[in-house]
């Protein structure tokens, strides 16, 4: 089975550098042009299955690369940004005042520390290898498109390669580019990261 993973297009949040796990923000034009564009670098590629993050900036993208295409978007919960809690839509500058220590705490150990009202790394980890876990249902299928977020697809290559959750940080997923999988009985291969070519339909 290979998994495609698109990223979703530049939203306003993104230019801004705002915390935007589960707020709503919309794509910007350059967004929506990305989206656009993916749609004509994976139009050979066909498709047996689409999972999707339930927000909206991820469903927006997914619909603009299917479009003309007859099949369904199944949206999970599993696939969401991490959730930022009282930091949601807020700019770092903001949180070293209104947050100090909190937020420092969480710059020093990410990895156990949690933002204010929101979800810890840990809890987000566990997510997605429940996301990993329910792909065992799916290995009767040879494509799979998953459209989802940066902290999400990074750590989701990360743990599919058996490396450390930590090392999702080796792993930047850029917006406007398609990467691909390659999921084995034992085993996964990184076979694309962040490609802007036309995929071909003799590549093997």
């Amino acid at each position: 089975m290979r998994l495609w993973l698109i990223r979703h297009g530049e939203t306003e949040a993104n230019v801004a550098g705002l915390y935007s796990g589960h707020s709503p923000t919309p794509l910007t034009a350059k967004g929506l042009a990305q989206a656009q564009t993916l749609h004509g670098l994976l139009q050979a590629v066909p498709f047996d299955h689409v999972l999707c993050s339930e927000l909206e900036r991820a469903r927006h993208t997914a619909q603009w690369v299917l479009e003309n295409r007859d099949i369904t978007v199944h949206t999970t919960s599993l696939l969401n940004e991490m959730f930022f809690g009282d930091w949601e839509m807020r700019h770092h500058r903001d949180l070293t005042r209104e947050d100090p220590e909190s937020y420092a705490a969480w710059c020093t150990d990410w990895q156990n520390a949690v933002p204010t009202n929101g979800e810890g790394f840990q809890a987000f980890s566990l997510r997605v290898e429940q996301f990993i876990a329910t792909l065992t249902d799916l290995r009767q299928q040879q494509n799979v498109l998953v459209v989802s977020h940066q902290g999400v697809l990074s750590l989701l290559i990360a743990r599919l390669l058996n490396m450390s959750a930590s090392s999702l940080w080796h792993f930047r997923v850029d917006q406007g580019c398609w990467s691909a999988i390659d999921i084995h009985d034992d085993f996964a291969t990184l076979r694309v990261l962040n490609s802007r070519a036309i995929w071909q339909t003799d590549e093997t």
